[in-house]
């Protein structure tokens, strides 16, 4: 549809004075034809521009949105059936561990695990085992972090392995005090790698170090508390 553009008023009254011999009826003719030819607009000097509109398109930005970061859980709170214990990560020192903690108790791995090792006066071993003290498959195993400048302070988690310095997957341990031992290359020419610590609860470790101990042949014949000490929920927070 053809838009009417309104006259300035002086080029109105410009045509009227030259169409006024002509008589009223035309003169007012002419005037309509004025006010509504199509698609014409006036520059600032008064004068006629024939260019047709241009159609305004929206602006747009090349720029996208920033993608969300996932948030890095920094605690792990576990339930167990003599209390709750909640760690505190160290993503800075320890990303890799940390990872692997959280990444099993995000995923449920942790539920129904027991403590399957309590060795008073050293330290207290889970996250291996369920109920039954059937060993759970896990990930692949990850790389050995004990040379990040922490140590096996007493309340300290660090992860457990075998022989070989880089075989750590789910297992961790809890130091029931300062095992200058383990910060040292003792077991496969490396010592153990601290990744988190205890800030609440260590009431409840303490307990679970002080229970009743016996050679459960399930579990390797390791120490195991009687009664079962069980993981009821692992959450990162």
């Amino acid at each position: 549809m053809n838009s009417i553009v309104i006259r300035p008023a002086a080029t109105i009254l410009r045509a009227v004075r030259s169409i006024r011999p002509l008589g009223a009826a035309l003169a007012a003719a002419c005037v309509l034809a004025l006010l509504s030819t199509p698609r014409a607009a006036f520059s600032q000097e008064g004068k006629v521009k024939t260019e047709p509109d241009k159609p305004k398109t929206p602006e747009t930005s090349d720029k996208k949105p920033a993608a969300s970061q996932p948030v890095r859980p920094t605690k792990v709170r576990m339930k167990t059936n003599v209390g709750e214990i909640l760690i505190q990560l160290d993503w800075e020192k320890a990303p890799i561990s940390a990872e692997n903690f959280a990444k099993y108790a995000g995923d449920g791995f942790y539920d129904g695990t027991v403590i399957h090792r309590v060795v008073p006066g050293f330290v207290i071993q889970g996250g291996g085992y369920d109920k039954s003290f059937n060993q759970k498959s896990t990930r692949a195993p990850i790389k050995n972090e004990w040379k990040n400048g922490l140590k096996n302070e007493r309340g300290t988690l660090s992860m457990a392995r075998t022989a070989n310095p880089d075989s750590a997957t789910s297992q961790f341990f809890v130091n029931l005090k300062h095992n200058e031992s383990l910060d040292q290359p003792i077991s496969g020419g490396a010592g153990y790698a601290v990744f988190g610590k205890v800030i609440e609860g260590m009431e409840v470790v303490d307990k679970i170090a002080a229970m009743q101990t016996q050679p459960n042949p399930r579990a390797g014949g390791m120490p195991s508390p009687v009664p079962d000490v069980v993981i009821e929920k692992a959450t990162a927070e």
